[in-house]
């Protein structure tokens, strides 16, 4: 029987017997749309457009590419391009000056982890992507939203030793069946040639829903919500080590995941986000 609707996304009809969501948090599906990718390859690149014309990734509607945005999802996109604090990656409204920047909230409360670092703000066509690829399965956009993060993240990819995408609890793991940033993450370290260590950080707390929590409790929330497992942790020990997640909103996630990961050893931690929530630093 179909799995009923929720509030502001509908989910495909789950089998009856679902298979178990790997531990990394990648979808199965993912396997299977590589053996699909690779017999399309085969096919004559000028039928193929004609049997399947490319789509935009966030509207659907025709575009020159496959995988690209259409002018008017791109233009809604609000790209996030420096001056941005240091520490944050919030923008700033005008650029103050030459050397790193911090905004008045990293000053009062600097984060976890070093840097944060994000493609776009959370609104328009980047909280589109964002819903459909958690919300609606739309798998195919992880892709599109990883080569952007990459691009925006060069510096700190560069940087980094290996990357660690923000885990699921294993209960919303097996109710969505995969981890969006589990996802972004192997794709930003298949193309980048970075290392993936998808399982050494797990959420050992279920957490109540961010949404709508003001800071503190969203802090208070993710309290000890995090461990690194023991067998894993040489994996990450004196390592930098960049932590990947779909949005950051308050930072909440990134600072209990990165206190984690400090915690195991791991020399410098970073975060790289699709979205951030916000709008200036000041």
């Amino acid at each position: 029987m179909p799995a009923p609707a929720r509030s502001g996304w509908i989910r495909r009809p789950v089998p009856s017997r679902p298979a178990e969501p790997r531990a990394d948090g990648v979808p199965a599906p993912v396997t299977a749309a590589r053996a699909v990718a690779a017999t399309l390859r085969s096919v004559p690149r000028g039928l193929l457009a004609l049997i399947y014309p490319p789509s935009c990734a966030g509207c659907g509607g025709a575009v020159a590419d496959p995988g690209a945005l259409c002018p008017i999802c791109w233009s809604g996109l609000r790209l996030i391009e420096e001056p941005v604090c240091q520490r944050y990656g919030t923008p700033f409204a005008a650029d103050l000056g030459v050397g790193p920047l911090l905004s008045p909230r990293a000053i009062a409360e600097p984060p976890a982890y070093g840097r944060g670092r994000a493609v776009a703000l959370y609104d328009g066509a980047a909280r589109r992507l964002v819903h459909r690829l958690k919300y609606e399965d739309r798998l195919d956009l992880a892709g599109v939203m990883a080569r952007m993060m990459a691009a925006s993240g060069r510096a700190l990819i560069a940087e980094a030793d290996c990357l660690v995408p923000v885990p699921l609890h294993r209960g919303r793991l097996w109710r969505r069946r995969f981890n969006q940033a589990a996802l972004l993450a192997t794709i930003i370290a298949r193309d980048t040639g970075r290392a993936c260590v998808p399982t050494a950080l797990v959420r050992v707390r279920a957490t109540r829903p961010q949404v709508g929590l003001s800071r503190a409790a969203r802090a208070e929330n993710l309290s000890g919500a995090f461990r690194v497992i023991p067998a894993e942790a040489h994996r990450l020990s004196g390592r930098r080590i960049l932590l990947i997640d779909d949005v950051t909103t308050t930072g909440a996630t990134g600072n209990a995941a990165a206190r984690a990961l400090l915690r195991a050893g791991a020399a410098s931690v970073d975060l790289l986000t699709f979205a951030l929530v916000g709008d200036t630093a000041g």
